[in-house]
């Protein structure tokens, strides 16, 4: 039984249903076991992610000819949303699976794109994507790493922090500025293999509220030499249009996140109220539990079907920047609120970290800040109005 009883979605074929009970099998045998230790290092191992690689549920939504599954968003998505239902929400896959490949099938070149795509989807390379800087956040047109040409290199210099899968990434896709008085127009994306290139460091493995076994990291580049063909696109100052034409997706992506936690959360206090007495009856019998689990079943269901809604439309090829803005900012703000109302619902318990929701209320708050502060998401959506 689940918490939420929505309807199978139409873009949820066969394959995907499949796909989803796969995903669920995977991440409860194979991953999850290994949680509790990997928070504690705050890291997710190299195997962990070959083996995921090895089940395929790395490039799902690539080509084969690039070594992925063929499919679509909707695979991501239902990895994703098991990633999520499992507690998982520290392992970077989605980031991988669902931004970093997708900015190379996009955007690279077929050379660039049988280079490292098949590499991404086994493992062998672990993606990530640096745009945050310490002066640049949801402005990205605030970056200050620059790339110089330099015969049939660039030179990339800057810093980067923030950066998920920042200890393990071994493929990193880099905005920098190609010519800095050009403003948006100057920006260019690179895809640097850090084993291959000198000057690469990586600073410390950052300290965090929550998704304590994400290796959320500072990167380092000084004078990183890299060939002409690591840049993105076939001509500088592309990158901007690059990464505004992708992040509809990867804020898509960010509600979904928010969505499965949204219905884990539910069900494991559902459960807790059923089983947790008090004046010698369970929580779930007094009128304010009923109340508040009601109201936040209500609007975990409005948001679920508006969830689904865009999955569609993206699958489709019709999610456009505003939506894609309404699904982030309003899925993760409900994320925010009905983890804290079932975590109240736990009372004491609910502050102890052995209880999965304690958990869930450090892991959601980062939620409203990446892929663009939700605010920034309001000043989106109120350009339509």
């Amino acid at each position: 039984m689940t918490a939420l009883d929505t309807p199978r979605p139409d873009w949820m074929s066969e394959d995907v249903v499949l796909l989803e009970e796969q995903s669920r099998r995977f991440f409860d045998n194979e991953i999850v076991p290994h949680l509790d230790e990997w928070l504690d290092e705050g890291i997710v191992p190299r195997w962990a992610w070959e083996k995921t690689g090895e089940a395929g549920l790395l490039g799902a939504s690539m080509p084969e000819e690039y070594g992925g599954s063929g499919g679509t968003f909707a695979h991501e998505a239902v990895i994703t949303y098991q990633l999520g239902m499992a507690g998982l929400d520290s392992f970077g896959i989605a980031l991988h699976n669902a931004i970093v490949a997708p900015y190379i099938l996009h955007h690279g070149s077929e050379d660039q794109k049988k280079r490292w795509l098949p590499r991404l989807a086994t493992g062998e390379l672990i993606g990530a994507i640096a745009m945050t800087e310490p002066g640049a956040g949801s402005d990205l047109q605030g970056i200050r790493t620059t790339a110089v040409r330099d015969g049939n290199h660039y030179s990339i210099s800057g810093s980067k922090t923030f950066i998920t899968n920042g200890q393990n990434a071994n493929l990193i896709i880099v905005a920098t500025k190609t010519d800095p008085s050009a403003g948006a127009r100057g920006t260019s994306l690179f895809v640097v293999e850090t084993d291959e290139v000198e000057g690469f460091r990586r600073g410390r493995n950052l300290k965090k509220l929550g998704l304590k076994a994400q290796d959320t990291s500072e990167l380092f580049f000084d004078a990183v030499r890299v060939p002409a063909d690591a840049l993105l696109g076939h001509e500088e100052g592309q990158g901007f249009v690059q990464m505004m034409t992708d992040l509809p997706q990867e804020r898509l992506l960010v509600g979904v996140q928010a969505m499965a936690m949204i219905e884990r959360a539910l069900e494991e206090t559902i459960r807790y109220v059923k089983e947790r007495k008090a004046f010698g009856k369970a929580i779930l019998d007094f009128q304010n539990t009923q109340f508040e689990l009601a109201e936040a079943k209500t609007e975990a269901t409005v948001a679920k079907v508006f969830m689904n809604h865009c999955i569609e439309q993206h699958v489709a090829g019709r999610l456009d920047t505003v939506t894609a803005s309404m699904a982030k900012y309003w899925l993760t703000d409900l994320q925010c609120k009905i983890v804290d109302q079932c975590l109240q619902l736990f009372g004491g318990y609910g502050y102890m970290a052995e209880y999965p929701i304690s958990r869930m209320f450090q892991d959601a708050r980062v939620q409203r800040i990446y892929a663009g502060t939700n605010e920034i998401m309001k000043v989106l959506i109120a350009r339509s109005l």
